[in-house]
């Protein structure tokens, strides 16, 4: 499903947000438990510039149907400077319709402009689609934490996938 990839602007923060509530929804997407409020993430929108660390949206007939983020690794630990965490989400009801890769493609191609070295992606090791993802782009597995999520007694870990950007 082809979509148009643009930087997020105030007026998506609504979709952004309830797009990602579908995925704490799913349980398996994020270690959020609780619904994130439209007031609580605009700070966090206000602090991705486009010039370095942008939200882009992915937008199919008018609305907002996935976002990926670039977020700075380490803020002001300025040997960090060049890596950025990617974060990645699709509405529930395009999911498996390619706009996961179409943004996560962008988000590469992007980074050299952005001075973006490289990337890395925290996710559950429970979420195997987002696995299968990332190592579509050739993200490679650097690091495990073992049962560090408790979901009411449900545990799993955190998986750190990593990219070298070529520039």
């Amino acid at each position: 499903m082809p979509v148009t990839i643009r930087i997020a602007e105030e007026r998506d923060l609504p979709a952004i947000v309830d797009i990602y509530n579908q995925a704490i929804a799913l349980g398996n997407a994020t270690a959020d438990v609780t619904p994130l409020s439209t007031r609580g993430k605009a700070g966090w929108l206000a602090e991705h510039k486009p010039t370095n660390h942008p939200v882009f949206v992915a937008e199919s007939a008018g609305d907002v149907v996935g976002w990926c983020s670039l977020s700075p690794y380490r803020p002001g630990r300025m040997a960090l400077r060049y890596t950025a965490e990617i974060s990645y989400y699709v509405h529930e009801d395009f999911r498996g319709k390619g706009i996961g890769s179409q943004l996560l493609g962008h988000a590469i191609a992007e980074s050299p402009n952005l001075g973006i070295k490289t990337l890395f992606a925290i996710l559950l090791d429970i979420n195997i689609p987002s696995v299968r993802l990332l190592e579509k782009f050739g993200f490679e597995k650097w690091g495990h934490l073992p049962n560090v999520a408790d979901f009411n007694g449900k545990e799993c870990g955190h998986l750190y996938y990593g990219l070298r950007v070529k520039a």
